[in-house]
């Protein structure tokens, strides 16, 4: 069911809500949580329907920030809110408004959906594209618990990499960080079997890659080696390799779904490694809307004067931390464990 409104106020955004659900017999409100959505009118439909997709999983009320320039001087002087109301079929297991700014009331989004908002219920913002600098000091991003970007929206990701970096506060994530889940548990399982000391790591993929850069900073930290950054024609992360005084473990994805997996004095064995969806990775994001910790690690791992949390152009090759550099040579199964122990849940 859709109900169209023009010029109209978030008071009667919310009684519209409330006489859809009863038109469709449905008057309980079973939502767990509120999506903030802040996108442009030409990525709204895509963000929409990744959105309703992950609603399966976490019903919640999706409200799309859509801020609209009036074509002529005079109307963009005018200030006005449409809003299509959206329940039942039409907005997955949820509910969904997208809400169109004209003039002043663009300015002002926070003013418009917190009166919206689910009582009582988390709030998490998405930026699908043009995320502000410092999400958690955007009046919609001090909304919410978990605040979500995406480097690969942006023209220079790694450049955007480091003011996030910078600006990072608990609640932050990014789909890029999101994207290396899989990765991440595959390297942490094969440490696990090599029971060996990591001398060195590399980390192949395509030309300013933002998850490759993240998954190197991360192994870089973690491990406490270099790690080089290998440019391949991808598509995206293609290959880590991890060298041992025994031989490289190796996970290899050229292309496709599949990945092959190999460890010293072992034979190769397939793994399944496809690229997920845009709606699996919000679906995923959503299943803990506490701190991500280890998002914050790779952030800020091996950059110089990480730890006041400045921008910094990122090295060719990670160098170890002080931590690290300072730290004896861990044991096989310590560095197999503290790699296990760094992978989130997935």
């Amino acid at each position: 069911m859709k109900i169209d409104l023009t010029d109209t106020t978030a008071s009667k955004v919310n009684k519209a809500l409330v006489q859809g659900r009863r038109e469709i017999g449905t008057p309980a409100v079973g939502m767990v949580l509120t999506m903030v959505i802040v996108t442009d009118e030409e990525n709204a439909y895509d963000s929409i329907k990744a959105a309703e997709e992950a609603s399966r999983e976490h019903p919640s009320r999706t409200l799309v920030v859509i801020r609209r320039t009036a074509r002529t001087p005079r109307d963009r002087q005018g200030n006005r809110l449409d809003a299509e109301v959206r329940v039942g079929s039409d907005a997955g297991t949820g509910e969904t408004v997208i809400l169109r700014l004209y003039g002043e009331v663009s300015k002002h989004a926070d003013s418009v959906v917190l009166p919206l908002l689910l009582p009582d219920a988390p709030v998490v913002v998405w930026w699908p594209v043009d995320a502000p600098d410092e999400p958690a000091k955007d009046p919609l991003g001090a909304l919410a618990a978990r605040r979500i970007t995406d480097l690969y929206a942006d023209v220079d990701p790694l450049d955007a990499l480091d003011r996030r970096a910078a600006s990072y506060a608990p609640g932050d994530t990014d789909l890029a960080w999101t994207r290396l889940t899989p990765w991440r548990s595959m390297l942490a399982a094969a440490l696990d079997q090599a029971r060996a000391d990591i001398v060195s790591a590399a980390v192949e993929s395509e030309a300013e890659n933002p998850s490759a850069e993240l998954l190197a900073r991360w192994l870089g930290t973690r491990l406490g080696v270099p790690v080089e950054r290998v440019t391949t024609a991808g598509p995206v992360v293609t290959a880590v390799r991890l060298g041992t005084a025994n031989g490289e473990i190796r996970i290899d994805r050229p292309d496709g779904p599949l990945a092959t997996l190999s460890l010293p004095g072992q034979p190769e064995r397939t793994l399944a490694l496809k690229v997920r969806s845009t709606a699996e990775l919000i679906a995923e994001e959503l299943r803990r809307l506490d701190a991500d910790e280890m998002y914050a690690v790779a952030l800020h791992g091996d950059v110089p004067g990480a730890a006041d949390a400045q921008a910094a152009q990122p090295a060719k090759t990670a160098q170890p931390t002080k931590a690290a550099q300072s730290a004896k040579t861990a044991q096989p199964a310590k560095t197999a464990k503290a790699s296990k122990e760094s992978v989130r849940d997935a």
